[in-house]
């Protein structure tokens, strides 16, 4: 999940009435789009960016490197675990501070063992003790990072969990890390012991977000304040309140000296308050893979993705992703200088997200029906999305389940939708189940109750199904498809009311499990990707009952089961079973996956893996070089 899924933090919302033209405008280009109408078919072209171009040229040492942040998503938090009040995403957090275990880019693996700080870990038999070895890495003053580096990390976790259970999006109580004792058995040797044993696929995904920081410099809970034993839980949390409060000053993260001790191959160089644009220096001590050849690596903050693609045409920038609303700009750009590839990222899927406890209108209890679910999902017309100008423009692949593309755990049903796009099975999924189709009318419930042909609990004689859609105004296809979704639904008699809110607010105010009081005032929404982790897309978190990052509350006791065999159970191969239920439940709506478009200069050069590792938006600069020019 980076959100991504996992960042968190707020921007003023766009004023209405430049949303609503924005949305009248796209309409009208799917109102032929999407029906196949006119000649402007959106051409295939996903042979011109398909292929990962290879590592060439001679190195040369220097030289910055101007990196495109995700428009709308502005940096303004530097330590690695910001609590829930902080509404903000973290400073090149992968980058300054490694964690355990580097995520991996690729759908096959879970973590990239090459820039891990730790080797492989070996489990006991019962696998409730889990031995790490630390590789030999040092902090940015040349002490080593040690084993009680990652205790004091845990430490500082669980500190920010017992303030708050919000503080982690990726926690669930009583999973990790609860249960889980941490000791440093020698200086680079740490033990886990585990109270309740884990898939180890499962623990090691977590580990991949465990980031480690240092625990003689960070270690105190005022400044030049004592030094205390972290492992006291009172002072973790006066510890975890004192560098929470510093990383509040945004104006001091370049300059304050805790932030400058670092275990990444970089370290902060400048950060710009008002955009959250910023620049980060090599970090000298670092004893990493790659050689950090480059000087500098600014990393810019955007407002849209029409202002990245003029600055790639400008020619001030080196890397970054293209939005597919510009997918014919890729000619231009490559022969601008630069390489395109593109391709679906790992363990992501794109979801309408629903929420099962709105009240509004009573559609906690429509929405608890799976025949409405299926209905509304026979509607999405993926493959007419895929192909559609005003939608993806051929740059996305149609995907139906929470594995995302090419999972080693994939469903049960493999390629063939479970609901695919019918119209017509929508309708009769509703007039089975006892309500009156009215087409571009208002469909309602004509046979109220919990019989076989009627519309199911709580669902009244009269009952409509309209509700809104919280979209996100960037990217472009976002509010395409959810234009495109509310269409078809209008026919079915389905009143679908859009309303555009920026990214940052919906990851800040539409999530149930971080914002209940807001829970009335959202029925879907649509803020574009969720990742899951890579090698091991497991939903834990997301959609078991209690789970921190259950935006909607979708609740399935079987589900529950399916989660907690592929959590803690020995058997990896259970995920699969849990993707097939997933899919075919619904606790979201599925679109198509966008293909990540990433664009760099020519010039610039590295391992493909670290180019193919921005799909999911791993950066990994530390292994680029710019490349001898022929003369």
């Amino acid at each position: 999940m980076t959100p991504p899924m996992t960042p968190v933090c707020a921007k003023p919302r766009r004023r209405r009435l430049a949303a609503l033209t924005a949305l009248a405008a796209v309409f009208a280009v799917l109102a032929t789009a999407c029906t196949g109408g006119g000649g402007t078919a959106a051409q295939d072209v996903q042979d011109s960016y398909k292929t990962l171009p290879k590592e060439s040229g001679k190195p040369t040492d220097g030289g910055t490197a101007t990196v495109a942040l995700t428009p709308g998503l502005s940096p303004n938090y530097i330590y690695p675990y910001p609590p829930a009040s902080a509404n903000g995403t973290v400073i090149a957090r992968g980058l300054m501070w490694r964690s355990l275990y580097r995520p991996s880019g690729e759908g096959d693996q879970i973590a990239d063992t090459a820039l891990s700080l730790a080797e492989a870990p070996a489990y006991s038999s019962d696998r409730k003790t889990v031995t790490i070895k630390m590789k030999d890495y040092s902090w940015s003053n040349g002490r080593p990072v040690t084993a009680d580096d990652v205790v004091f990390s845990l430490d500082l976790l669980k500190a920010a969990l017992k303030e708050s259970p919000a503080n982690w999006s990726f926690y669930t109580p009583g999973q990790f890390p609860d249960g889980v004792t941490a000791k440093a058995t020698t200086p680079d040797t740490l033990t886990l012991e585990l109270d309740t044993a884990y898939n180890p696929s499962y623990l090691l995904s977590m580990l991949t977000l465990l980031y480690v920081m240092p625990s003689e410099e960070w270690n105190i809970a005022r400044t030049g304040g004592p030094h205390l034993d972290h492992s006291d839980p009172e002072n973790a949390k006066a510890i975890y309140t004192y560098l929470t409060k510093q990383s509040e000053s945004q104006s001091t993260f370049a300059d304050n000296p805790l932030w400058q001790v670092v275990n990444g191959p970089y370290r902060l160089k400048s950060f710009d308050p008002t955009t959250g644009s910023f620049s980060l220096a090599p970090n000298k001590e670092y004893s990493g893979p790659g050689d950090s050849r480059l000087d500098q690596v600014d990393f810019k903050s955007f407002t849209s993705a029409a202002a990245v693609l003029n600055q790639f045409k400008a020619g001030k920038l080196t890397v970054g992703t293209l939005d597919s609303s510009f997918i014919t700009q890729i000619d231009a750009l490559k022969k601008q200088g630069y390489h395109v590839y593109g391709a679906p990222a790992p363990a992501r899927f794109d979801p309408l997200v629903l929420n099962f406890e709105n009240t509004t209108n009573n559609f906690d209890k429509v929405i608890a029906r799976p025949y409405v679910r299926q209905a509304l999902q026979h509607l999405i017309d993926q493959g007419g999305y895929v192909k559609s100008r005003g939608v993806y423009n051929g740059a996305a692949s149609p995907n139906y389940s929470t594995a995302g593309s090419g999972s080693p755990y994939p469903p049960e049903f493999g390629d063939q939708a479970p609901y695919p796009y019918d119209p017509a099975a929508a309708e009769k999924l509703l007039t089975d189940n006892g309500w009156k189709v009215v087409p571009d009318g208002s469909t309602t419930c004509e046979r109220p109750g919990t019989g076989p042909g009627e519309c199911g609990a709580g669902i009244p004689q009269g009952q409509t199904i309209d509700f809104t859609l919280s979209s996100a105004n960037t990217p472009a296809y976002v509010g395409a498809r959810d234009i495109a979704f509310a269409s078809q639904a209008k026919k079915l008699g389905v009143e679908v009311t859009i309303e555009t809110k920026s990214l940052n607010y919906l990851y800040t105010n539409y999530g149930n499990s971080f914002a209940p009081a807001n829970k009335d005032k959202w029925a879907a929404q649509d803020y574009g990707p969720l990742y899951l982790a890579a090698g091991y897309p497991s939903s834990n978190t997301v959609f078991n009952t209690g789970g921190s990052f259950n935006l909607g509350g979708y609740r399935n006791a079987e589900v529950d089961k399916l989660i907690e065999a592929s959590t803690f159970g020995a058997d990896p191969t259970v995920l699969s079973t849990e993707v097939t239920s997933l899919s075919k439940d619904l606790p979201v709506l599925f679109f198509p996956t966008p293909h990540t478009l990433v664009v760099w200069k020519d010039t610039l050069s590295g391992p493909p893996s670290s180019f193919n590792a921005l799909l999911s938006f791993l950066y990994t600069p530390e292994l680029w070089y710019f490349r001898e020019q022929d003369s």
